[in-house]
């Protein structure tokens, strides 16, 4: 799949560039860099990560763009280092550091400390984080001197484990975890309630986002080896199909009259196996409709048998 090329006849380039962005540019950046090296204006990626962290950042190119959507529930994968004896105006070391009232702890303390943040949890996302306050985002709000309001949120950790302790500080040990956890945790929010469950304070140090749904490292792309491959000529290798991470999504083929129905946005019968296991189709019905070259023409939502169009990602033939 790596090595198909994404290129499209005008020779512009359509789908999913996974970038192991390194810590500095913000993700925002990445998305400018993939824009000048494509030509591609229609470019998104597929969930923030602060500039102080790196890892992996699907970016979406051309009319993968119109799928986002579809990866922002995605479950997330993280190595993170937490610093314990302090706390953080922004929970992680861009902040003002203030240091804790309670002593630093051990690791065994740690380990017993995080038993509490596995499986479903609420937390409050940080004071500077990009949640919206009355139209305004938080971390404007905390600029200005403010303190948001905001509003605890329930999220999932599915996995978190101390894989790393380092104490030759033992005022300021560091503890390294890793977590797997639901879209929409805030790894800097762990941080700073393990350290008021504590009494210690604690703060974020570091953080490598290792997968972002089905796009892991080892998948991923450094800026400068892709700026060497589109300077050679060989960028759209890098790419994924624009329906990479989709395979929940039954691959319907549509040919004829049928497919142009749907990308005209009308309501079409789904073939009769198809339409047989609606009962059963996942991920409220949706199915990637390919037209009989293999093209990605469309997600369809089936429904009593039939097939609606939700996005349409091809033109229609002109009518005869």
């Amino acid at each position: 799949m790596m090595g198909r090329s994404r290129a499209l006849g005008d020779g512009t380039f359509d789908g999913v560039l996974v970038v192991d962005k390194p810590v500095g540019p913000t993700s925002h950046d990445i998305v400018d860099l993939i824009r000048r090296l494509t030509g591609v204006r229609r470019v998104g990626h597929g969930g923030t990560l602060d500039p102080f962290a790196g890892g992996v950042l699907p970016v979406f190119i051309g009319r993968a763009t119109r799928l986002v959507e579809y990866h922002m529930s995605d479950a997330k994968a993280y190595r993170a280092m937490i610093a314990f004896g302090a706390t953080s105006t922004t929970d992680d070391l861009d902040g003002e550091l203030t240091p804790g009232e309670g002593q630093a702890p051990d690791r065994a303390g740690v380990e017993a400390g995080l038993m509490p943040f596995r499986g479903r949890i609420s937390q409050v996302p940080p004071d500077y984080s990009a949640v919206r306050v009355q139209g305004r985002r938080a971390y404007e709000l905390a600029r200005d001197g403010e303190r948001p309001t905001l509003s605890a949120r329930d999220v999932e950790i599915q996995r978190l484990d101390l894989v790393a302790w380092d104490d030759t500080d033992r005022a300021r040990p560091t503890a390294t975890v890793e977590i797997a956890c639901s879209a929409g945790t805030y790894i800097r929010a762990i941080a700073r309630d393990l350290g008021v469950a504590l009494s210690c304070g604690a703060y974020l140090v570091a953080l490598t986002r290792s997968r972002s749904g089905p796009f892991s490292r080892d998948q991923a792309h450094v800026p400068e080896a892709i700026r060497a491959a589109f300077a050679s000529g060989h960028g759209a290798s890098l790419l994924l199909p624009a329906d990479s991470g989709l395979d929940a999504f039954p691959s319907l083929v549509l040919d004829g009259g049928d497919l142009q129905a749907l990308l005209r946005g009308q309501v079409v019968r789904a073939p009769v196996d198809v339409a047989r296991d609606a009962g059963a189709q996942p991920n409220g019905g949706h199915c990637r409709i390919h037209d009989a070259s293999g093209r990605l023409a469309a997600i369809a939502r089936l429904e009593g048998g039939r097939l609606h169009p939700e996005k349409v990602l091809v033109e229609p033939q002109p009518r005869a």
